[in-house]
C-alpha cells in the first residue's frame, strides 16, 4: 500500500488521525499542500479572501511541517495552483493506492475536495475523518438535528455525558530507506513564501508569535507553566494589550497546527499538577463553544453565510462602500471601535472583547450587513476560523445562537474595559 495524505487545515503531525492511520496501514506515505495564490487576490470588496498576516502565519507553518514530516521520513509537496488542476494532475502522476483527507462540510472546502475526488478511478481508495473537534461528531449525545439551539445546554450535555478523547501520539519514523526524496516544492511557492515572510511584525501587537506546531506547543508549554498565566485567565481573559491576556491558542487552532485534545490533554496535566480553579476551567469552557459554533456549522451548513443567518431574521442591509471603508480603517466617530480596527489592520489581530464591540458597531449601530464584516474579518484576522468567525458573527449581529440579541454599549465598554485609555493611546497614537 502506498497513501497520500493530503492536509489542509491540519497542519500537524501530533494527534493527526488520517496520519496515524495512514501511517498504521501503509507501506510508503507521502503528504502534500496545495496553495493557491488566488487567495491573496483581492475580491470585490477590495480585500484578499487570506490577508498578509494569515499568509505569512501559513507559510511559517507550512515550513515547521516540513521540518516535522522531514523527521518522520515522510516526503512532503507543496503545489502551486487551485486544488483542482494541480492535485488532480499529481495524483495521475503517481501509483498511489490510498488518498487521505479531512471531512468538511462547507461548500468551497466540499467542492475543493470533490474536484479532486471525482476524477479518481477505483484503484485510489478514499479514506476520510473529522480531525476539528475536541468532541468528536460519533461521541455527541443526540443526533445534530438536535443540536441546541444555544451553548448552555449544549455544554451541560457534553460535562454530564461525554468524555473527551486521548489525543493521538505522534506518528513513529518510517523506514528510512523509503525516505527516497524530500518532496517537490514548486518554485512559485518559494518565491510567495519569501516575500509573505519578509513582512516586518508591528511592535505593539499582542500576538508576535510564529506559525507552526512546534510554536503552538512552545506557546502552550508557556501559558501554562511557564508563566502560569492560565490560573488568571478568566480574570485577564477581557484584556486588549500584551500576549499573556488570554491563551491566543486560536490562530494554531485555526489551521490546525495543534489539536484541541492537545490543549485539553495539557490542562488536565497542569491542573492535576499545578491548580485547578475557574480560570483553567475557563479555558475548557472556551474550547466548548469553539465545538458548538463547529457543530452549527456542520449542521447548518451555509446558512451561516445567509444573510438571515440560521434564524432566517430580517436584518439591516446597509451596504455603504464609505461607511465600510471609515470602520475598516479606523476613522469612524467612536474612538474605542476606531483603535480596535486599526490594530487589526496592522497586526491581524484583535482581542475578543474588541471583536465583540466591533461587530455590534457595525451591524447595530452603522446598520450595515453584517456579512461584509464577517468577509473582513475572514481576510484580515491570523486565526480565521469559517465556523467560529461567522458562528460568531450571528451571534453578535442578532441572527444566531444569542437569545438575547444584545447591543454592545461601545462608550460603556471602553469605560469599563480601557478605564484609563491604554489602548486607545496605543493605537491611535502614531508610533
Amino acid at each position: 500500500m502506498k497513501a497520500l495524505v493530503w492536509f489542509t487545515d491540519n497542519l500537524r503531525v501530533a494527534d493527526h488521525p488520517l496520519l496515524s492511520m495512514a501511517c498504521r496501514d501503509s507501506e510508503r506515505v507521502e503528504a502534500v499542500y496545495c496553495f493557491d495564490p488566488k487567495s491573496l487576490e483581492e475580491d470585490v470588496l477590495q480585500q484578499p479572501k487570506m490577508g498578509p498576516y494569515r499568509a505569512k502565519f501559513l507559510m511559517e507553518t507550512l515550513a515547521d511541517l516540513q521540518e516535522q514530516l522531514h523527521n518522520l521520513h515522510i516526503p512532503f509537496h507543496i503545489l502551486v495552483g487551485p486544488a483542482k488542476q494541480v492535485l488532480t494532475r499529481f495524483i495521475r502522476q503517481r501509483n498511489d493506492t490510498h488518498l487521505y483527507v479531512q471531512k468538511v462540510w462547507h461548500s468551497e472546502e466540499t467542492r475543493q475536495v470533490q474536484s479532486v475526488l471525482s476524477p479518481l478511478d477505483s484503484s485510489v481508495t478514499v479514506l476520510r475523518a473529522y480531525d476539528q473537534f475536541l468532541i468528536d461528531p460519533d461521541q455527541l449525545p443526540y443526533a445534530l438535528d438536535r443540536l441546541p439551539k444555544v451553548f448552555t445546554p449544549f455544554r451541560k450535555d457534553i460535562e454530564r455525558q461525554v468524555m473527551v478523547r486521548e489525543p493521538l501520539a505522534v506518528p513513529e519514523k518510517r523506514p528510512l530507506d523509503h525516505f527516497v526524496h524530500t518532496g517537490y516544492v514548486d518554485p512559485q511557492f518559494t518565491s510567495i513564501d519569501k516575500t509573505l515572510r519578509s513582512k516586518a511584525t508591528d511592535k505593539r501587537t499582542a500576538f508576535p508569535f510564529k506559525g507552526g506546531e512546534t510554536q503552538a506547543l512552545k506557546r502552550l508549554h508557556d501559558y501554562f507553566w511557564g508563566t502560569d498565566a492560565v490560573a488568571t485567565y478568566k480574570e485577564t481573559r477581557n484584556g486588549m494589550i500584551g500576549s499573556n491576556y488570554s491563551t491566543k491558542f486560536s490562530a494554531w487552532l485555526a489551521n490546525g497546527s495543534i489539536s484541541p485534545k492537545t490543549i485539553y490533554a495539557a490542562l488536565k496535566q497542569y491542573e492535576s499538577e499545578c491548580i485547578a480553579n475557574q480560570s483553567t476551567y475557563w479555558v475548557f469552557f472556551e474550547l466548548l463553544w469553539r465545538d458548538f459554533f463547529k457543530y452549527i456549522g456542520l449542521k447548518h451548513q451555509n446558512k451561516i453565510f445567509a444573510h438571515g443567518g440560521i434564524l432566517n431574521k430580517t436584518f439591516a442591509q446597509g451596504r455603504d462602500p464609505e461607511v465600510f471603508n471609515k470602520w475598516i480603517t479606523g476613522q469612524t466617530p467612536d474612538q474605542f471601535v476606531n483603535a480596535h480596527m486599526i490594530e487589526l489592520a496592522k497586526t491581524g489581530w484583535m482581542s475578543n472583547r474588541g471583536r465583540q464591540n466591533v461587530a455590534s458597531y457595525w451591524a447595530k449601530t452603522l446598520g450595515q450587513d453584517w456579512r461584509s464584516g464577517a468577509a473582513y474579518f475572514e481576510s484580515a484576522l491570523i486565526d480565521y476560523d469559517v465556523d467560529a468567525n461567522w458562528g460568531n458573527w450571528m451571534y453578535t449581529s442578532g441572527v444566531g445562537n444569542d437569545p438575547r440579541d444584545r447591543v454592545f454599549n461601545t462608550s460603556r465598554q471602553a469605560d469599563m474595559y480601557d478605564p484609563d485609555g491604554a489602548f486607545r493611546q496605543l493605537w491611535l497614537t502614531d508610533q
